[in-house]
């Protein structure tokens, strides 16, 4: 069974593609698709309804009909080919993983527990952000209780996490040389070497204007009003959707449901934990803004709640201030006193950006971005600037929807251009090192599989995935 690394692109060309890896890495997340050498006819699985059943298994990991369609369906969704190779593909990656999973416990190589709830707690308090931190509207999206969500995303980062530690410790003293990387480059037939389009380096400090005490504390009046017209026989459903900014509130009430421990933001649960039933708190801060919380029912270490969410905004003054604050960074920067990607990391309230100096990166880390992947308000502020400039404040809102200022830096721009070293060193690099670590876990594969008990359904023969 030979594995290939579909995202070498024919040749190890990983650069050649970046748009449909990107796409790709949407929902692959930390996973790599590698696949057996694929012999596809024209074959398909029988139409109907199909009951999930066993696909492949690997020692004690399985895979699932289910889990092979739903990634083979979100790549189509994204724009990838529907074909039979592809579907193959995928399926190979599955087992690849569960190979992974199975020589983990024969190698002892292991993730912290800790580590794995910790990461489940971040990833659940993301997708419930996008829910508006409504629970209810999260369950009924995918028609599963809170808990079962969340068990089955641990599930799934604990599997990704194990799969990446496993390749770190598989690759980790593979390196390249500048050597490797021209050969590499040289191998490159002249009519296949990729056209770029046309690139710039932008780098930005954020400030994000804070809300000043004096309009949190308008915000807390305001819900101190809003609990008191409850506490005197109000309903709270028809104010919640009157006054809540939580956007689920128009199907919920505000019902949040019921909810475990870890399953809400931390100061949200604390104030949940310290009423009694009926009891509605005093306006409690999170990340998502002041609420006011009233609890229904609690069971063990589940409690079921309801809540107006107000989110404050920060007045003229406190934009104001945050503009004045990246004026006079702009001044010293311009003056020489220190360097825009030294103020960036010690002074830029973006955490996407700050560790690089400020600077956007592509997915392979580089500081060159293709203009069409820029963010249109970046690409449309740099249009009208010179390469080397410094733009004055500008407001903007922020992708989580806080309001703030930042200064862009556009260092340079790179005209459409065929790839070159000269240009393209880095991209090159990467895409040597990402053929030398394909290749070595190649030869892992080989052997590890000799370790362990494969069997796949023989509805999917036609892809020779065990094919020596």
């Amino acid at each position: 069974m030979k594995f290939i690394n579909q995202l070498s692109v024919k040749g190890n060309l990983k650069f050649l593609s970046r748009k449909v890896v990107k796409k790709y890495y949407l929902f692959i997340a930390f996973l790599i698709v590698l696949s057996g050498t694929v012999k596809v006819q024209a074959q398909e699985e029988p139409t109907g309804f199909i009951v999930d059943k066993i696909i492949g298994k690997v020692d004690n990991y399985i895979v699932l009909k289910s889990e092979l369609d739903k990634a083979f369906q979100e790549y189509v969704s994204n724009g990838g080919s529907p074909s039979a190779e592809t579907r193959c593909q995928f399926l190979a990656m599955l087992l690849r993983n569960k190979l992974m999973m199975a020589k983990a416990e024969i190698d002892s190589v292991v993730v912290g527990d800790s580590e794995v709830d910790a990461n489940t707690s971040r990833r659940m308090e993301m997708i419930l952000a996008q829910y508006g931190g409504s629970p209810v509207d999260l369950e009924n999206k995918f028609g599963k209780t809170l808990e079962q969500i969340r068990l089955e995303l641990r599930d799934q980062i604990r599997e990704q996490m194990v799969v990446n530690e496993m390749q770190r410790h598989i690759t980790k003293d593979i390196a390249v040389t500048p050597a490797e990387v021209r050969r590499f480059f040289n191998k490159i037939p002249k009519d296949s070497l990729p056209f770029f389009s046309a690139e710039a380096e932008v780098a930005q400090i954020v400030r994000i204007a804070k809300v000043s005490e004096a309009q949190k504390e308008v915000t807390r009046r305001e819900l101190l009003d809003i609990r008191n017209r409850i506490l005197s026989g109000e309903d709270f459903a028809t104010l919640a959707k009157k006054y809540s900014a939580d956007p689920s509130v128009t199907v919920n009430g505000g019902d949040m449901g019921f909810v475990g421990r870890g399953m809400m933001v931390p100061e949200f649960e604390a104030a949940s934990f310290k009423l009694k039933p009926g009891e509605i708190s005093a306006p409690i801060e999170t990340m998502f803004g002041l609420h006011i919380i009233q609890l229904l029912e609690r069971r063990g270490n589940e409690y079921h709640s309801r809540h107006i969410l107000m989110s404050p905004s920060p007045s003229p003054d406190d934009l104001e201030q945050a503009r004045k604050y990246l004026d006079s960074l702009r001044t010293l920067i311009v003056n020489g006193e220190i360097t825009f990607q030294k103020a960036a990391k010690e002074y830029s309230d973006d955490v996407e950006t700050k560790g690089s100096g400020g600077f956007f990166i592509d997915d392979d880390g580089g500081t060159r971005i293709a203009v069409d992947e820029l963010d249109p308000v970046v690409f449309f502020a740099i249009d009208s600037m010179k390469v080397g400039g410094i733009s004055s404040p500008l407001v903007y809102r922020t992708e989580t929807g806080k309001e703030a200022v930042r200064i862009l830096f556009y260092k340079s721009r790179v005209p459409p251009h065929q790839a070159s070293l000269k240009d393209d060193w880095q991209r090159i690099q990467n895409a040597t090192l990402n053929q030398k670590q394909n290749r070595a876990l190649e030869k892992w594969f080989d052997k590890a599989r000799k370790d362990v008990f494969i069997s796949i359904d023989p509805v999917y023969d036609y892809c020779g995935i065990l094919d020596d």
